[in-house]
């Protein structure tokens, strides 16, 4: 049996959910065809999805059709959770990429795209809303091929000659033998040279099950190694409240109560993973073991995150997608800050894109997030889990701040019975390259241990800015000097002399504001260019 991990991706309201439905309706995953705005859609389990006919979260799904065994990841449309989209992309041996027959490629379509080609994912096309005015198959071809790929293939024609132009070596078999074999063919869909488009009406089932048994045949298993590896792509919690951590095991097998080690922070981990659940929907079987290829969520981690590498598996990448807005939250009367925090981590966890920051100086939280759905959508999760009617500020752009100019800051801390110094070279790094650290002390100048002390908290919290107190970023900090005292220094000292580095660094450079931009295309009516 092959077993394929497929990812649905779309615009908002181009039916995705609903195709969904339609192909585990089709295969006889499910017994009854639920509908979206009839809010009994098998993967929408969550009460806001199915009040708001919108995917928050995504989902998973199994099915079987002919010898492929699929699982199916039904991710949100809706661009404020784009980044729960987003990290299911690194766990994908497939992805659907549904588009709306009516509005064809969108803006968000096109990010979606992007978003594929930069994790390498093979793409199939399933043109949906075929049964709707307007939906004219020839000109969707040619929008497809024109704002996506100019090897975006109509196959519910006859292909293999369009197929044969894209690759030299499917050229030579169509020119000798009239046709591209299956095989040929799913290895240029695999290498990303072809993308296999359908049409018709997930509604209506119109089309479905041709796209489901053609998709099946062109999808190739990987071939995963021996050793054991999985990578992180999910944090959620069950109606018990167990923290649940959501992988895919790329090598080897994972058992029950295997040991397993990472890191989280600074902080080195040995736990086991207790239970392996296989959901499908809101039900899930338990497994002995996950082979490769198996998506499964595990029970017992407490620190995982999303992008965390196990076993030989490498560590996932910065997100692409970056949370632009930020609001000062409010408690109600009588609601406690230090009860609400831990809670709102969870959260955090949860979703990538959220990020809850304590203003310590003026004892606020303050949320970082992709946009106003999101914003109700939090306002409905804090209401529900915590008992609290929160509200927020009207919000701001959230910025960050680096420096122009290389500096060196000069950490000094010496109250009775402590001592640390520090010296740390600032210097600037190219756009989107993040904090870095290096160190140039030799260890017969500075224990190791104080230099690794050293380096963890240059990363253990976000260093605020000079200009507008926002966190600094694509800053090089440079160990070059460092002094510890035999007999009074202590862990602490060097956090403090650390941190007064950094300041007096700061302070001394040329500080840049960076502020959030979007890139988009405006798409008007012609009569409306010039206003535009």
């Amino acid at each position: 049996m092959k077993n394929i991990t497929v990812g649905f991706l779309a615009h908002v309201d181009a039916g995705k959910t609903t195709l969904s439905e339609g192909l585990l309706y089709t295969s006889g995953a499910l017994r009854k065809l639920g509908r979206v705005d009839h809010g009994d859609a098998f993967l929408d389990t969550e009460s806001l999805e199915r009040e708001r006919g919108i995917t928050i979260f995504s989902k998973q799904a199994i099915l079987t059709v002919g010898d492929t065994v699929l699982t199916l990841l039904d991710t949100p449309g809706h661009a404020d959770f784009s980044a729960e989209m987003e990290r299911t992309l690194p766990v994908l041996d497939y992805a659907i990429l549904v588009i709306s027959g009516t509005d064809g490629v969108q803006s968000h379509t096109r990010t979606l795209w992007r978003l594929l080609e930069t994790y390498r994912v093979p793409v199939f096309l399933f043109v949906n809303k075929m049964d709707l005015a307007g939906a004219e198959r020839g000109t969707l071809m040619a929008e497809l091929q024109k704002k996506l790929s100019s090897n975006c293939i109509d196959f519910t024609a006859a292909h293999d000659e369009a197929v044969a132009m894209c690759d030299e070596a499917a050229l030579e078999e169509y020119l000798r033998s009239g046709s591209v074999s299956n095989a040929g063919t799913a290895s240029l869909v695999a290498a990303r040279k072809v993308f296999p488009c359908w049409f018709g009406s997930a509604l209506r089932l119109e089309g479905v099950e041709e796209f489901l048994v053609s998709a099946a045949e062109l999808m190739k298993a990987r071939s995963y190694g021996s050793e054991f590896g999985a990578r992180v792509f999910k944090i959620s919690r069950d109606a018990q409240g167990a923290r649940l951590t959501w992988l895919k095991v790329t090598g080897g097998t994972l058992k029950v109560k295997t040991p397993l080690s990472y890191t989280a922070g600074e902080t080195q981990y040995a736990e086991k993973a207790d239970q392996l659940r296989r959901y499908s929907g809101q039900k899930y079987q338990t497994l002995n073991e996950a082979a490769a290829g198996t998506v499964v969520a595990v029970t017992g981690l407490a620190h995982t995150y999303a992008g965390l590498g196990l076993g030989a598996e490498q560590q996932g990448s910065q997100p692409v997608l970056e949370p632009v807005l930020t609001y000062r939250l409010s408690l109600p009367d009588g609601g406690d800050v230090h009860t609400v925090l831990p809670r709102l981590r969870e959260l955090e966890e949860e979703d990538p894109m959220l990020r809850i920051v304590w203003d310590k100086r003026h004892g606020e939280i303050h949320v970082q997030l992709m946009g106003k759905i999101q914003l109700e959508v939090l306002t409905a999760y804090i209401a529900e889990r915590c008992g609290l009617t929160v509200s927020f500020d009207e919000g701001s752009v959230v910025y960050r701040e680096t420096i122009a100019n290389s500096v060196l800051g000069l950490g000094h801390f010496e109250p009775l019975r402590h001592y640390a110094e520090v010296q740390l070279l600032l210097q600037p790094l190219p756009r989107g390259s993040g904090v870095r650290f290096a160190s140039d002390v030799p260890t017969d100048l500075l224990d190791l241990n104080w230099q690794r002390l050293i380096r963890s908290h240059i990363f253990e919290r976000e260093h605020c800015g000079v200009l507008t107190g926002s966190p600094v970023t694509d800053i090089s900090f440079t160990l070059v000097a460092g002094r510890a005292h035999l007999k009074h220094t202590e862990g602490g000292d060097f956090r403090q002399a650390t941190y007064r580095a950094i300041r007096q660094g700061l302070m001394q450079a040329e500080s840049v504001l960076l502020e959030p931009h979007y890139d988009f295309c405006l798409e008007v009516p012609v009569e409306c260019v010039g206003r535009a």
